[in-house]
């Protein structure tokens, strides 16, 4: 008897010793951000990054890790780094957005983001917040399940990060000032790229990513569009792709061969290379079916299988064309949660707030802007376009700091008019810093409609700090009394950031279950400089996990 009380004892004190496999785990990262010389294009530029890589660092971690990321900012410009899709529940400190939860961190200046990845797994992703500086600062964030929790899909041999994003040759940031001078539009960027490259463009014969493949295996792509202003079509010659997350939350597994991506949006698929040998081309091309310029630049990489000899020719696949609206649609019609007893979708079915938005363009005065005959394109939602506060929103909103910001963005349209098509007469916008308050707990649907002034656009919306559920989406202006009927409350997709068709509209639900200051934008980065943004400010509950927590000590101020 003695002896098993000794070995009781002894495995009591391993216990104590050795974590258990599922316990979470402090991972520590430091990014400095620094100029450096890149090449792309066969042209070089002083560009801003982290650590010196373009793209930037991986992070990796597993679900319920908490994270330290310690941003040392060495450049001219100021900087912010919000974690995109990361819910930050009660830690809006570290969301990241410049001027919304934070100041940004000035030349020389060092934050510390505390934050904890709560009950999520799969591929997000991190970008600057301020300026147009994400343009170059982006990377992915790679969160694996807890130790011993499968995927629920077959496992993947292998997984591989795939990041897509635009180039210019120009500085960015002197792109849109001068768009902001003359108050038309920004140049499009002169290249696409996959992984850092864009492959062979013209008057360039620039080097493509290559993914080196064994044939027979299973390749997880984890899929980041971190393009500033275009949607992507992503391919495979050859190939199907098996989708089976997006934005971090698992999908029913679907089979495609083109892939429909928009800026700030993630999609992981599984590749199974069924081929014995060869290359076989990889394309990442602009989605726009609007009268609206675009980088046409396709970019290009190769799936390229072992023993195959870089002689050989190259299976090609051709993009979709530029405007193909059915490709689009077949592809986000087919995305629907997994809803499975494990991973379910928890989908508000009553609703405490009913919320109207309008998303769209306008025009307004500008004496200065003589390329613009005396206008500036602007963007706004509800016919507010933001107006950026100089002392960030969360820190006013924690420390009552009054006349920094309004609590009555409106519910509704101002005016109602026929939203999606018709030309309106006064295309002038009002501005301000308007935020709309809830409650905590709060349910909400959101209706998101695409206006027709100036021309309609596919707008992706993101909303910072919770995820939210798709349950209806259509062409022309939202009918209330029609288009609830054909809402899907059982296994709509879920995501952090949704395409607002062209001329359409779309209705999310999310429960407001984080308090705090959330930013709501469009993920164009083109748009979100013109105005297409407001805030949430969710109240603390009463409960003792339903506050904010304190700010950090470290946090950089205005």
């Amino acid at each position: 008897m003695k002896s098993h009380m000794v070995w009781f004892l002894f495995l009591v004190s391993c216990l104590s010793v050795f974590p258990a496999p599922s316990e979470s785990m402090v991972r520590h990262y430091k990014f400095n951000v620094v100029m450096k010389n890149v090449t792309r294009l066969c042209s070089s530029k002083p560009t801003v990054t982290v650590n010196g890589r373009y793209p930037g660092p991986t992070i990796y971690a597993r679900e319920d890790d908490t994270l330290l990321i310690k941003v040392v900012n060495h450049v001219k410009y100021n900087v912010s780094i919000h974690w995109h899709g990361v819910r930050q529940v009660r830690t809006g400190w570290a969301d990241g957005p410049a001027y919304i939860t934070q100041c940004p961190l000035q030349p020389g200046q060092v934050y510390t983001y505390n934050y904890t990845l709560t009950g999520q797994r799969g591929t997000l992703w991190w970008h600057a917040h301020i300026l147009w500086l994400r343009a170059t600062v982006h990377g992915a964030i790679v969160i694996l399940p807890k130790r011993g929790v499968p995927y629920p899909f077959p496992k993947p041999d292998h997984e591989k990060v795939i990041v897509l994003a635009e180039w210019w040759k120009s500085d960015t940031e002197n792109v849109i000032n001068e768009a902001i001078k003359s108050g038309l539009a920004p140049n499009v960027s002169d290249a696409h790229m996959i992984n850092g490259h864009s492959g062979p463009v013209k008057n360039c014969p620039s080097q493509g990513y290559k993914l080196s493949v064994r044939n027979g295996k299973t390749y997880l792509l984890r899929l980041v569009n971190a393009a500033l202003n275009e949607e992507l079509f992503f391919k495979v010659a050859g190939h199907l792709l098996t989708v089976v997350e997006v934005d971090a939350v698992y999908v029913k597994p679907f089979k495609t061969d083109t892939i429909l991506i928009a800026p700030g949006q993630t999609t992981n698929v599984l590749l199974t290379t069924s081929k014995s040998a060869g290359k076989y081309l990889v394309t990442a091309s602009p989605f726009m079916d609007s009268p609206i310029a675009v980088d046409n630049v396709t970019a290009t990489a190769t799936v390229h299988y072992s023993g195959t000899l870089s002689s050989s020719p190259t299976t090609l696949t051709i993009p979709p064309p530029q405007n193909a609206t059915f490709v689009a649609n077949n592809f986000t019609n087919s995305l629907r949660s997994l809803n499975s007893k494990k991973y379910p979708a928890l989908v508000p079915t009553t609703i405490d707030h009913h919320l109207f938005f309008t998303v769209g363009l306008g025009l307004n005065p500008c004496p200065t802007c003589k390329a613009g005959n005396g206008s500036r394109v602007v963007a706004s939602i509800n016919n507010v376009t933001f107006t950026m506060p100089k002392i960030a929103l969360l820190p006013a909103h924690y420390f009552n700091i009054s006349g920094v910001f309004t609590t009555d963005f409106p519910k509704n349209p101002p005016h109602v008019f026929n939203y999606s098509g018709g030309s309106v007469t006064n295309m002038a916008t009002d501005s301000g810093t308007k935020l709309y308050k809830l409650p905590y707990n709060a349910t909400v649907q959101l209706v998101l409609q695409d206006t027709g002034i100036i021309a309609p656009e596919n707008h992706p919306i993101h909303l910072h700090g919770f995820n939210f559920f798709e349950v209806g989406r259509g062409l022309g202006n939202f009918n209330s009394k029609k288009d609830p009927n054909n809402f899907n409350l059982v296994d709509p997709v879920e995501r952090n950031t949704i395409g607002v068709p062209s001329g359409g509209w779309v209705v999310i639900r999310f429960r407001a279950d984080n308090p705090g200051v959330w930013f709501m934008h469009c993920h164009l980065e083109v748009h979100t400089t013109w105005g297409l943004k407001m805030a949430f400010l969710v109240e603390n509950g009463k409960g003792p996990n339903q506050s904010i927590l304190p700010p950090p000590k470290d946090l950089p101020k205005c």
